[in-house]
């Protein structure tokens, strides 16, 4: 994971796009692409960054006769980790409690973590 690159912020949109829907081709990202600017960007743009994309070993590729369809290959957890490295130097205390200060951990997630800290506790 350290030889790959931090993905952009416009990186990052297309894969969450990858990450929710699963291979799609340069059409079905710029379909399902919406930019957090409220806007969808050209499909020559979308098809651009998808190579810079798969340069950087983020995305890969199969061909579906002409149709290149693409896959993360950079994975949420991947992105997770980074930013629990760069911002809170890996100390994921620090993360949740950043988040309760902020408030921003409604009472259901803070008894879905609960649970799964419990289930990791019992795993070892």
């Amino acid at each position: 994971m350290d030889d790959l690159p931090t993905p952009t912020p416009r990186e990052l949109e297309i894969l969450k796009v990858l990450w929710e829907h699963g291979p799609q081709s340069v059409a079905g990202v710029h379909r399902l692409l919406i930019t957090a600017d409220g806007k969808r960007p050209a499909v020559n743009t979308v098809q651009t960054l998808l190579r810079i994309m798969e340069t950087k070993r983020l995305v890969g590729h199969t061909a579906d006769g002409r149709t290149f369809i693409y896959v993360a290959e950079f994975s949420k957890e991947q992105s997770a980790s980074r930013f629990l490295d760069r911002v809170f130097d890996g100390a994921a205390s620090q993360l949740v409690l950043s988040l309760l200060k902020a408030e921003k951990i409604s009472p259901e997630e803070l008894e879905q973590m609960r649970a799964l800290i419990q289930q990791a506790q019992r795993n070892g």
